[in-house]
Parts: C-alpha cells; structure tokens; sequence
C-alpha cells in the first residue's frame, strides 16, 4: 500500500508543480483552452480556436492579463501568445520520456487545474499520413485541454496537447518541436516551411541496374531507394512540376520518379513532405529515375 500511496503523492505533486506553469487563454468567448508557459511572458496555445490577434490570459493565481498572438504554425497548430506582467514560472522541458513511462496531461480550461493520466506508447508518432511528428499522449482529451502540457511523472514538459487534430485522441506537439516554433515565432511571427513544388505517388518497379534483386532477409531499403515486397524497389513519381518551383529549376520533369534525397530512399509523398519542411533555403540532392537511367539534380529548398 506504501508503494501506491508514494506513487499516487508523487503524480499529485507533479500535476501541482506543473499546473503552476499552465494558464487558460480565452479568445472569443465562450471558447476557452489552456496555454504552457515556455518563458518569460510566453505563452504556447493552439492557434486554431485564436480568431483574434487579442486574447486574454487567466494566470493560475486567478489575474487575467491581456495577451497579443506573436504568431501562428499552421503545421504544428500551435500559436505564441505574449503576455506583459505574466510572472510565471515556465514548465522545463523533459530530461528525456521513455516508452512506458507514465504522463500527466494537464489543462486548465476554466478555474482550476484538470488532469488526465496517459502513457508514453512511443517515442514517434505514425511514420506517414499528416500526424507524423506528433505524440500520442495516451491519455482521454478534455473540455479545453488543448494547449495544456503533456509532463512526465518529474513535472518535465514532454509536449504541448491538442484534441482537435484526430478525433476522441489526445496528441501533443512533441517540446523539442514546441520550443523551436516558438522561438522562430517570436523572432519572425511565422515559421517558413520548406517546399520543392512537386506532387507525387509511390509506385514499384524492379532494380533498372539489375543489382540486389534479392534483399538481405528483414531488409526494407535497396541501394538507394527501398524494397518493396515483391524485391523491387519504391519510389515516388513525379505526376505534376509547379511552374517556378525549385524542382522546376532543377530540371525536374513529370513521369521522373524520385528515387532517394540526400542518399536516403523516399517511400511515402508524406515522408518528403516531412523532410523538406524544416529545411527551407538548404542546397539538396535528389537522385531520380528517368528514362531507366539514375541521375542526380541539385536544388533549393523553396520557403513558403
């Protein structure tokens, strides 16, 4: 019983330590989510409930101070608010969550601190599809928690929640991630993402150079793209160019079928999405397949 009543203190604390660092932002009323405070007079929320560059912040010692959106990332939906006499503890980032470890969401939609007990499924989210990048918080949503912090049983921020991006799932905005949209926000009021200008679809086709037809058992990746399960390889075609893209700079053509970048096979149009997106302005190598030949181009990350 000891043993439970120690566990079952130390989670109250945790949730104590770390609601001290999480407000409720209201945009338009009635809406309310919670905000994490991430620094001084810094505020990480959603941004999708934000219809005003004009909210008002309720600090957990109940004063409501006005606060002004600094920006806003469609791509994490996460907006910086900043707000002037806040003196608010910010939450620390997490020493490091591992898998099984139990998490604490914590909001507070209204007056007062709310709490849902997850589970650290996995160190990534799905490896495609638009929620790549974010966590599971493995704990059930809540009126408002959106904008809240997913910690760790030390009080350590894991991740910034959001219940509106998968239906009846709690995600979170890894802290990694978090902190770096927020500092870009606060310096240029927006994050520029990276883009070649190409739509694509995977498709399979054999080794044109007639090499490793074979994989070694329990291989997934060929010599420059990966193996699909037949022992041929994936890539994506190229089935649109946007006129004065990057890609349309670098030569690339509709039916070329992007092979890997920068030596690293490209399975999925998500995938190249993800990976293009945090190097905006960045000289890359994307080898392609054209004709049956293999060829290198070298291009620019474009920034939209």
């Amino acid at each position: 019983m000891t043993t439970f009543q120690d566990l079952s203190a130390g989670m109250a604390d945790a949730v104590r330590a770390a609601g001290q660092s999480v407000v409720t932002v209201m945009g338009v009323r009635p809406v309310t989510v919670s905000g994490t405070v991430i620094a001084d007079g810094q505020v990480l929320t959603v941004a999708h409930v934000l219809h005003s560059d004009e909210v008002t912040v309720r600090t957990p010692d109940g004063r409501e101070l006005p606060g002004t959106v600094a920006g806003r990332d469609p791509a994490t939906d996460l907006a910086l608010v900043r707000v002037d006499g806040l003196n608010v503890a910010p939450l620390s980032p997490s020493a490091g969550a591992r898998v099984g470890e139990l998490l604490l969401a914590v909001g507070r939609p209204t007056h007062g601190v709310q709490v849902s007990l997850g589970l650290m499924e996995r160190e990534a989210a799905p490896e495609r599809g638009p929620l790549r990048g974010w966590l599971n918080a493995g704990a059930a949503p809540f009126r408002g928690v959106s904008g809240g912090a997913l910690v760790d049983a030390r009080g350590g921020l894991v991740g910034v929640l959001n219940a509106g991006m998968s239906r009846g799932i709690l995600l979170a905005v890894p802290a990694s991630r978090a902190l770096k949209v927020a500092e870009t926000l606060s310096t240029q009021g927006r994050v520029p993402r990276g883009y070649l200008g190409v739509a694509t679809q995977p498709v399979r086709f054999p080794d044109p150079a007639g090499e490793g037809t074979e994989p070694e058992r329990g291989s997934r990746r060929g010599r420059h793209g990966r193996w699909g399960r037949d022992g041929g390889r994936v890539g994506l075609a190229v089935v649109q160019v946007e006129e004065g893209s990057p890609a349309a700079g670098a030569g690339m053509l509709v039916g070329d079928v992007l092979l890997a970048l920068e030596g690293e096979g490209i399975r999925h149009p998500g995938e190249l999405l993800e990976r293009v997106r945090e190097r905006a302005g960045e000289t890359l190598t994307v080898r392609v397949l054209r004709g049956g030949q293999e060829l290198d181009l070298t291009l620019t990350v474009g920034t939209r």
